[in-house]
């Protein structure tokens, strides 16, 4: 297999410091003040402190990975699992750097849920495109998803967080702090899986029309996009009709549309949001794809 350019590897690292230190800061800012539910080993790193103060969370989460990272070292192959200790002993860094300068005050719960949740999936997002993980349940997500291939990342890591979450609960003996965590968690589910999967932007659009050649031509000419034709019948008519098959990026949608509208105002045109395209044009599959 091809190793990637060392001004890439370097940039993916740029990436880890730059989402881990937004994690950080996530956490720091938004959930510890608030006393919001937290899930994953973070979490549980909320109620040692709790309990325990002259304990750093940081330090609590590097000792908990440990044996985590010795399971999936046979499993997700050394360059992962290097790249994830480093999110990890960075981001479990930049938690404890934050929490010695600086204080931050207990804001309103909800806005400590948005933000939160903005701010942690997002930076897991990064974090994970850029082929690593924080640790601790984000790594459990990243094993399991080598077997549920088919469950979007944000959601495997939403189902581990949830226990977790209802222990800094009990820690805490205030249920608030479980429910403003369900919502937080909630939110940095939607926004992580959108940094993953959103950022391809496709759309599949279906075109039936009597000028299906015409209609094809210009997509392959005027947008640089391949045209499938399949064959279909009309189930009241019985007549043969071509449907016209194309995946384009979301941009493009407006210019489809009046392509097809000045060539065939009767076309019929079905626009559906693709989750991923790979192929020509688009991504390319790599190997442990999220």
């Amino acid at each position: 297999m091809k190793q990637p350019a060392p001004w890439k590897i370097i940039l993916s690292y740029v990436w880890i410091t730059l989402g881990s230190a937004v994690y950080a800061l996530g956490f720091c800012w938004c959930y510890e003040p608030n006393q919001i539910g937290f899930g994953g080993i973070t979490g549980i790193g909320q109620i040692v402190n709790h309990f325990l103060p002259l304990i750093p969370i940081g330090v609590v989460v590097i000792i908990l990975n440990v044996p985590l990272f010795l399971f999936g070292w046979k499993l997700l192959g050394g360059h992962l699992l290097v790249s994830s200790l480093y999110a990890m002993a960075i981001s479990s860094l930049f938690i404890d750097l934050i929490d010695a300068v600086y204080t931050f005050q207990p804001m309103e719960p909800i806005l400590g849920c948005i933000f939160g949740g903005v701010l942690m999936g997002g930076s897991l997002g990064v974090v994970f495109l850029c082929g690593a993980t924080t640790g601790g349940t984000d790594l459990g997500a990243r094993l399991l998803k080598l077997k549920l291939a088919w469950l979007p990342i944000g959601k495997l890591v939403m189902v581990i967080d949830l226990a977790v979450i209802v222990a800094v609960a009990v820690a805490f003996r205030n249920l608030s702090s479980a429910l403003y965590g369900l919502v937080s968690l909630y939110i940095s589910t939607l926004v992580m899986d959108g940094v993953i999967y959103g950022l391809d932007n496709a759309r599949v659009a279906y075109i039936i029309s009597d000028r299906h050649q015409d209609i094809a031509r210009a997509i392959t000419q005027d947008m640089d996009r391949g045209v499938t034709i399949l064959h279909g019948e009309g189930a009241w008519s019985g007549a043969e009709k071509q449907v016209l098959l194309v995946a384009f990026k979301q941009r493009q949608i407006v210019t489809l549309k009046r392509m097809v509208q000045d060539i065939d105002p009767a076309a019929f045109l079905i626009v559906c949001e693709a989750h991923e395209v790979l192929g020509d044009g688009f991504r390319s599959y790599k190997q442990n794809d999220l």
